[in-house]
Formats: structure tokens, sequence, C-alpha cells
């Protein structure tokens, strides 16, 4: 018996306890509905925030899916390389910068697999791809708009001694977002590997993952995206500056 192609499968061997997978997803909703409350939800984000949201997500679609595959074409086809995922990371790290509100990460990430689902794939095993990628990639991004109080990237950041150098400020500006640009192209190199291929891919389509692959994808991934996590990071710095904020 299965659902909108999804098998449902929660017993595969190698398969991540489904447990650990469910307490994951409900911290996530946690975090989504206390901030939510405390920030407003999508009453703070304004018509600005809103077509940045959804210009970035529709420029990630069409990048990830029918630039970057073209350009891929002509490169090696190997796991270390992923030119329509880079694009997709730097793109939507650069709407967070322009955004820098709790949300701005996962409402771009839902827009971006609903646009998927229209253009590409097609609406077969959803809603357990937009959850599970909003509630990632999304996810993280918005931590890092929290954990940084919506300063992410070093943007309006200033010298805690008072000092008033706008050279001193750019340089820690610039500093911050190669840190937390790395921080995260770490952490989006993480959930096609692990929450994909060890839970969801099995959970849908009914097979038993392997782990030799899984960790080989995971140490292949999280070089090249850590630094177009940096890149990004800069790259968003730069471009919201340009644009007077």
């Amino acid at each position: 018996m299965s659902f909108n192609g999804i098998s449902g499968a929660i017993n595969e061997p190698g398969q991540i306890p489904w447990e650990i997978v469910l307490l994951y997803f409900i911290l996530a909703l946690f975090f989504v509905f206390y901030y939510g409350k405390k920030t407003g939800g999508l009453k703070a984000f304004s018509t600005l925030d809103l077509v940045y949201i959804g210009i970035g997500a529709a420029f990630s679609v069409a990048w990830e899916f029918f630039i970057g595959r073209y350009i891929g074409k002509f490169l090696p086809n190997s796991p270390f390389i992923d030119v329509g995922f880079w694009g997709r990371l730097v793109i939507i790290f650069i709407v967070a910068a322009l955004v820098r509100k709790v949300g701005a990460g996962m409402l771009t990430l839902l827009i971006f697999n609903l646009l998927s689902d229209i253009f590409y794939y097609g609406f077969g095993g959803e809603p357990m791809f937009t959850i599970y990628e909003s509630l990632t990639y999304g996810l993280f991004i918005d931590l890092m708009i929290a954990a940084t109080g919506g300063k992410i990237f070093g943007i309006g950041v200033t010298p805690k001694n008072g000092g008033s150098s706008l050279q001193r400020a750019n340089l820690i500006s610039r500093y911050l977002a190669i840190v937390e640009g790395g921080i995260l192209g770490l952490l989006w190199a993480i959930p096609d590997p692990i929450f994909y291929s060890g839970f969801f891919g099995p959970f849908i389509y009914a097979y038993a993952p392997n782990w030799a692959h899984i960790v080989f994808d995971l140490f292949a991934f999280i070089p090249a995206d850590i630094v177009f996590g940096i890149i990004a990071g800069l790259l968003a710095l730069r471009i919201v500056r340009a644009v007077g904020q």
C-alpha cells in the first residue's frame, strides 16, 4: 500500500530509525512555530522580501534544472561536481542575506520545491520532498539568521569596542561572511547523503540504503559545498551593500 508514490517503508535494512527522523522534524517544527509566533510569521515579511524570495526560488529552479544541467554536460560526471546544486546554494544564500528574517530560508525552499514539481519533477512523492528540503536546507539558513540576530554574513555588524573605522567594520563583516558561509556550506552537504539517501529515499521507494555510498557522497560533497558557501557569503555581503541595505 502506498500514497502518491510513497511506499512508507520504515524497516529497510540500514535505514535510519524513523524515531530519530521524527524527533528531528518535531524539533524543527517547534522552532518554526516558536519563531513564527515570536516574530510575526509571514506578516513580518515585507512585499519586497516576498519579491526577493519569489525571484530567488524561481531563478534557483531555472539554474539547477536547466542552466546548471546544461553546463554540467561539458564537465566530468563526478559526485564531486554539481554545478546545479552549487548555483542553488549561492542564489538562496543571497536571498537570505537580502531578507535576513527567520523563515526566509524555509519559505524560499518551499517555493523552490513547488516550482521544481511544476516545471521538472511532477508531484509524485509529495509532500515528503517539500518537508525534507524546507526543514533541512531552509531551516539551516533560518537557524543562522536567528543565531546572528538577523546579521547573517556580517551584514550590519559593527565593532563592539565602539570603533567607527569603516575599514575595520568591513574586515569583520568579511570574516563573518567567510565563517558563516563555510558553516552553512558544510550543513548543506549533509541532507542529501544522510536524510535523503539514509531515510527519505528508502521511505518513499522502499529500498535498503547503501551506507558505503552514503559516506562516500558525504565526504565528496563537503569540500566544494564549503568553498561555495564561502563564495556565496562574500557575494551576498557585496550584493546587499550594492543595493544599499
